[in-house]
Parts: structure tokens; C-alpha cells; sequence
């Protein structure tokens, strides 16, 4: 008698028992699809954004390490482009209050190989007035498409020398331009947190 009670509790489960497999069947392919995505090398920056104020321009400098992740070389070499995009954004610091951004800037870059001529091309796609850079070397090839340098983010003139800001950053690489969850998840895109300078005046920057 237990044992007709225990299966009629079962039955009137929702979804029942057909419900209960299903759900086993998803939860053992996201871990299967889990355990097959590649190992990857961590995407960072090497350190906070530097700003600078160089003709009474808002500049910052900022250098990303692993752009170009090893499981992403083949593609590369079959033709898919790498792409590289920053985000940047000026925010005004608030001691009682929510923080305002002020300014926000997307640099997009593609890294793209001809396998005719054995060489790499690194174009801005957007944000930047940049020319193409050409060579035959990955790592140089990588070297110019994870720096932003004298990135200019407005004049000094329209900020308070009163008030704290800061700089944040973050970035993306992805095969074709498309980070989702699934493309992550499939080791073909990769994502940075934000990272955020130290608190600047006008006055006192780096």
C-alpha cells in the first residue's frame, strides 16, 4: 500500500515523471556542453586605465592582455576575423549621491589574416580615425590591436576642478563581432569586468 501511495504522489507531480526526465536530459547537456568548451586564458587588463590631461584633453591609456586567446588562432587562420572592442566611460563621483556618467566611448577593432600574403591586418571599425597596420607577426599583430592610447574622452574645461571623477573599462573579443552567453560558453568570445581608475581631479591626474 506504501508503495501505490508513493507512486500516486509522483504521478500528480507537476509534469510527472515524463516532466522529471526532461529536465535530467537538459541538465546533462549543459553539462556536457560545459565540460566540452576549450580551456582559456584569462582576458584582463594589465592594469587600471591610466588619464591623462595633455592639452587640456581627457586622455586615457589602457592595455588589454590574452585579445587574441590561443583557441581563437585557427579560426583566425581559416579566415574568421577577431573583434576587439573597448568600452570607455567618464563618470563623476558622488560622496551622498548616485555617480553620473558623463561620457562614454566604444572602440571596435578587426583583426582579420590573408593567407595569400601570410600577413595580419588590424582596422578600426569604429570610434577611432586609425589606418590599417599591417605585419607578419601575431604577437605584434595583437600588441597593436589591445592598446588604447590618447583616447580622448572631452576637455578638462567642461569639467568641475571641485569635483572627483573616474575613468572605467572594459572590454570583449569575439570570432565574427558575436559575444552572447552561448558564444562564451562555446570558448568564442570572452569579456572583461569593469575596471576603474583611481578617483581625479582636473588638476591631479596621472
Amino acid at each position: 500500500m506504501r508503495a501505490r501511495r508513493v507512486s500516486a504522489v509522483c504521478a500528480s507531480l507537476p509534469g510527472g515523471r515524463r516532466g522529471l526526465r526532461r529536465r535530467l536530459a537538459w541538465t546533462l547537456a549543459l553539462g556536457l556542453l560545459l565540460a566540452a568548451a576549450p580551456a582559456r586564458a584569462e582576458l584582463r587588463f594589465s592594469d587600471r586605465p591610466e588619464v591623462f590631461l595633455n592639452d587640456q584633453e581627457l586622455t586615457v591609456q589602457a592595455v588589454l592582455l590574452g585579445a587574441v586567446p590561443p583557441a581563437f588562432h585557427e579560426h583566425l587562420h581559416s579566415g574568421i576575423t577577431t573583434h576587439i572592442r573597448f568600452y570607455v566611460e567618464l563618470w563623476q563621483y558622488s560622496r551622498f549621491w548616485i555617480n553620473q556618467r558623463l561620457q562614454s566611448r566604444m572602440v571596435e577593432r578587426q583583426l582579420t589574416y590573408n593567407v595569400v600574403t601570410k600577413e595580419y591586418k588590424v582596422a578600426s571599425a569604429a570610434g577611432e580615425p586609425r589606418e590599417p597596420y599591417v605585419t607578419k607577426d601575431l604577437r605584434e599583430a595583437q600588441r597593436v590591436a589591445s592598446e588604447i592610447r590618447g583616447l580622448k574622452l572631452g576637455r578638462s574645461a567642461a569639467l568641475d576642478p571641485g569635483e572627483l571623477y573616474y575613468v572605467q573599462v572594459r572590454a570583449d573579443v569575439s570570432l565574427g563581432g558575436v559575444n552572447t552567453i552561448l558564444t562564451r560558453m562555446m570558448g568564442e568570445a570572452e569579456e572583461t569586468p569593469w575596471i576603474r581608475s583611481t578617483l581625479l581631479t582636473v588638476t591631479r591626474t596621472q
